[in-house]
């Protein structure tokens, strides 16, 4: 892994992606670019739309040019304001800083060409009105992103121990191969779940043990444990009794429409545990 991109927004959500990003450069050798994207939304809302009737046209462009200039300073702070957190957290290589206007997902092509993996935060700035739900853009990015994408909490929290939650799929796999490979987890504690209805144990404990080998070919010593009902809530209380601090897994294997009849597991899990989270697809 040789370059993270750290995208952020002016929710509390971007100093906590940029200590994450620290905290990964302490384990390799990384390069960082903090994006901030204009989201073009806000200049269109009722509200903007409708100064240009109250206003008339002139006092409504004036008005408009104030809210573009506001937006650029507010971008401008933002990135530096994570970077300053990027440094004071030991990072000691430059930081590249990017501003871009226009919808994140739709500029993601671009934006992750050069990257290893997308950090973002779980909420953005409407966090505090809607806690208990993910951000739209979040789950619009890891669903988009072909790169692994580092899901942070609201605050930072020092990683000891690390769940992989596994079910043998493809981007489960993928999540075993980058523990192994990444160089983040030689010194954390590894432990690595499956939940397996009664009918499906056989070949739940099967793919278990083969992510168990993996890790421990590589000199890690996972410790491995099967449950047994619903994978969120028996997930999630592994995490609170375990004291996990990250959760690696993979994420949305599901269609949009199979999801909104069955519901979502990564969702589940990214909503009731408080924990940075690394998805993969």
């Amino acid at each position: 892994m040789k370059r993270l991109l750290v995208c952020v927004d002016g929710s509390q959500y971007g100093i906590s992606c940029g200590k994450y990003a620290a905290w990964i450069s302490s384990k390799v050798e990384i390069e960082i670019e903090v994006v901030y994207v204009t989201d073009l939304r806000q200049f269109e809302v009722p509200f903007v739309a409708d100064l240009s009737g109250s206003l008339g046209i002139q006092p409504f462009q004036a008005v408009m040019g104030q809210l573009q200039d506001l937006e650029k300073s507010k971008a401008e702070a933002t990135l530096s304001q994570t970077a300053r957190a990027i440094a004071e957290a030991g990072f000691e290589g430059s930081v590249t800083k990017t501003h871009k206007t226009g919808f994140l997902v739709d500029s993601l092509k671009e934006l992750e060409a050069n990257a290893d993996m997308i950090v973002l935060g779980k909420r953005g700035e409407n966090a505090n009105f809607a806690s208990e739900h993910l951000g739209s853009t979040m789950e619009r990015v890891a669903r988009a992103t072909t790169k692994p994408c580092f899901v942070a909490s609201r605050e930072f929290k020092p990683i000891s121990r690390v769940l992989i939650s596994y079910d043998h799929a493809e981007s489960c796999r993928r999540a075993v191969e980058f523990v192994r490979n990444s160089g983040l987890f030689s010194d954390v504690e590894i432990h690595i779940v499956t939940v397996s209805p009664n009918e499906r144990e056989e070949e739940r404990l099967e793919g278990l043990k083969l992510a168990e080998d993996v890790l421990l070919k590589a000199g890690l010593s996972p410790i491995c444990q099967m449950l047994h009902g619903e994978t969120g809530p028996a997930v999630i209380d592994y995490v609170e009794k375990s004291g996990i601090d990250m959760l690696v897994m993979g994420a949305y294997g599901h269609t949009r429409i199979r999801q909104l009849i069955l519901g979502s597991s990564t969702t589940e899990l990214l909503s009731g545990c408080q924990l940075p989270t690394i998805l993969f697809r």
